[in-house]
């Protein structure tokens, strides 16, 4: 038996924290390698207990200690006719398993916390990155007030945040232009309501007490506060031109309209009125704002002609499209005044005949046939005349005929 095992453990090399451990006839013998933890002592239990070992065995043993934690083993008798003369046990330390998973989890546990570190820096560096554009679209919203509408966002490259700022800049140069359009307007009534309100105080300052003079100041006056009037409504008919209940659309017949636009424009001032053309259809419009419209044309060239001079009106239908048409042979319009004069309080700069009117009659036009999806077209040549022309949509935008169902309801 002592043969046997000295010829295996001088053969036989155990792995790492394992040990082959033999005994024969009831002692120690000898094991591989020959140094052994505490608990494996030749004096220890454990020892001691698989000396006297009869039987076949295995499992596992917990040690208390820095040094030990737990030993796996297994115990093999060798018996000669049925004595056991001798034991072998292999045995297995864990610690060293434990002690290379502990160092494992110490690694990733300083892996995972650089690498946290690391992304932590990098995802606060690309935030601010990613929030600068919010944090300057916040910073030119404070900036922005009543009195300065000039701050705009700088765009640059392309994404979502680069399209936002280029909304945002396109919505403020809309929001600085009505602005200045106001403030244009309010300035412009202001002063064309100040000369009839100098006028009126005027004469009523100087008025006497005689019955014919105070009758002519008193005509004066209801003629001032008549233009005042007028002044006011065409202010309140252009404030209410970019709402959408402007305009009360139903159909109308085209030629019906065209005449009925004649007749009333005959009445205005004595001049060859003539009907040019004459459409025949149905149209969706607001009968009365095309009326409002045409009427105001034809206004305007009655202030720009003499009694002998032609107005004509007319209308057609073509490409989807209908076009009423005010024409007349009067002093014509020149061309540095044919754009200007579609502005509210505009008049032309070298007309012969100043018009009584506030110079609001060819915007309140061209609010008319925008609110229908349409536009109003000038062609003039001066000592020829003029001719403005309201094109507008057969059916009206979408929206407006939306609204306009709707309302009905």
């Amino acid at each position: 038996m002592i043969k046997l095992f000295r010829a295996y453990l001088l053969y036989r090399l155990p792995e790492d924290d394992s040990y082959f451990i033999t005994f024969v006839d009831g002692e120690f013998y000898q094991s591989s390698p020959r140094a052994r933890p505490k608990p494996l002592a030749k004096d220890s239990p454990l020892i001691q207990r698989w000396a006297k070992q009869t039987k076949p065995e295995q499992g596992e043993k917990e040690f208390s200690g820095p040094d030990l934690s737990k030993i796996l083993y297994m115990v093999e008798p060798i018996k000669i006719n049925g004595k056991t003369r001798g034991v072998f046990v292999v045995a297995h330390n864990t610690d060293g398993e434990r002690a290379e998973a502990l160092e494992a989890v110490s690694v990733i546990i300083e892996v995972s916390s650089l690498v946290f570190v690391v992304s932590f820096i990098l995802a606060w560096l690309a935030a601010g990155r990613v929030l600068a554009p919010l944090r300057t679209i916040t910073t030119t919203a404070h900036a922005i007030s009543e009195s300065d509408l000039t701050q705009r966002l700088p765009t640059q490259g392309q994404g979502e945040l680069a399209e936002l700022a280029t909304k945002f800049n396109e919505m403020m140069d809309r929001l600085e232009a009505a602005f200045a359009t106001q403030r244009e307007f309010v300035n412009d009534a202001g002063h064309e309501l100040r000369t009839p309100i100098t006028i009126i105080r005027g004469h009523l300052e100087l008025m006497g007490d005689d019955p014919q003079e105070q009758q002519e100041t008193l005509a004066l006056v209801i003629g001032e506060l008549d233009r005042m009037s007028r002044l006011v409504d065409d202010m309140i008919l252009l404030a209410k031109a970019e709402r959408l209940d402007f305009l009360q659309l139903a159909t109308v017949n085209v030629a019906d309209l065209t005449q009925e636009l004649f007749v009333k424009a005959q009445t205005l001032a004595e001049r060859d009125w003539q009907i040019d053309a004459v459409a025949k259809g149905q149209i969706i419009v607001d009968r009365q704002r095309i009326t409002e419209a045409v009427m105001n044309l034809a206004q305007n060239g009655t202030q720009h002609t003499g009694k002998n001079d032609t107005i004509s009106i007319g209308s057609a239908i073509a490409k989807g499209k209908v076009h009423f048409w005010v024409r007349d042979t009067g002093e014509g319009i020149p061309l540095i005044d044919q754009k200007r004069i579609f502005e509210r309080f505009a008049r032309t700069y070298n007309s012969r005949r100043r018009s009584e009117g506030a110079g609001l009659g060819l915007s309140i036009v061209r609010a008319i046939a925008q609110a229908h999806g349409g536009q109003v077209l000038l062609r003039s040549q001066l000592g020829k005349g003029s001719m403005f022309t309201i094109v507008l949509p057969l059916d009206p935008p979408q929206e407006m005929s939306a609204y306009a169902q709707h309302s009905h309801r």
